[in-house]
């Protein structure tokens, strides 16, 4: 039977975690300069990453971390230093250099990873899996589709807003997307160093 309480917990959580809102205006950063198609379609593929990742984890995440000798820790720290690189980038404006650009696909990394699928929503899901009993595994994978679905309606309909704030306002929103996720980045570090020291 499905359980709208386990439902609900994980839901709030992982979008707590991976944030829909606060996705937009990084998405709308790492994306500027691109076709609104292409744009869409990086959206879509993002999501699409962030969703194979987080089940690929969720299935068989505890062993494969038990297999390479890495805590949960250490997965925050590294994607919290991943993050923190591409909003230094954001914040410099090298992100604005096409060449450098034009070619990468920022929706693999960093939305789709660590951003989207990052450490926290990692780490929640393996929990989830691991707790849940019989019905209440359709409850958790029905919580972790819905809240790719939300993050997906969340990045693709932020495209509007560009027609409204233009290239001015495009430029304002890297920049203050660079410093949000810089913030994210090192909350996740020192979030990971905490564990590690509470842990020692």
């Amino acid at each position: 039977m499905f359980d709208v309480a386990v439902f609900g917990s994980l839901f709030l959580t992982l979008f707590v975690i991976m944030d829909p809102l606060g996705v937009t205006p990084i998405f709308l950063g790492l994306t500027a300069g691109r076709p609104a198609k292409v744009q869409k379609k990086m959206a879509f593929q993002a999501v699409c990453v962030a969703f194979g990742v987080i089940t690929v984890f969720g299935i068989v995440g505890q062993q494969i971390l038990d297999y390479l000798h890495v805590s949960t820790q250490a997965l925050m720290i590294a994607g919290g230093l991943l993050l923190l690189l591409v909003a230094l980038d954001l914040l410099t404006g090298k992100n604005d250099e096409p060449q450098q650009t034009k070619d990468v696909n920022v929706a693999l990394v960093p939305l789709g990873m660590p951003l989207l699928a990052g450490p926290g929503a990692i780490v929640q899901v393996i929990l989830a899996v691991q707790h849940a009993k019989g019905m209440e595994q359709v409850s958790v994978w029905v919580a972790i589709l819905a809240i790719h679905v939300v993050l997906f309606l969340a990045m693709r309909f932020s495209l509007l807003i560009i027609r409204v704030i233009k290239d001015g306002g495009v430029v304002l929103v890297t920049r203050l997307a660079g410093m949000m996720l810089s913030a994210i980045a090192v909350q996740q570090i020192i979030n990971g160093v905490t564990q590690v020291i509470r842990g020692g």
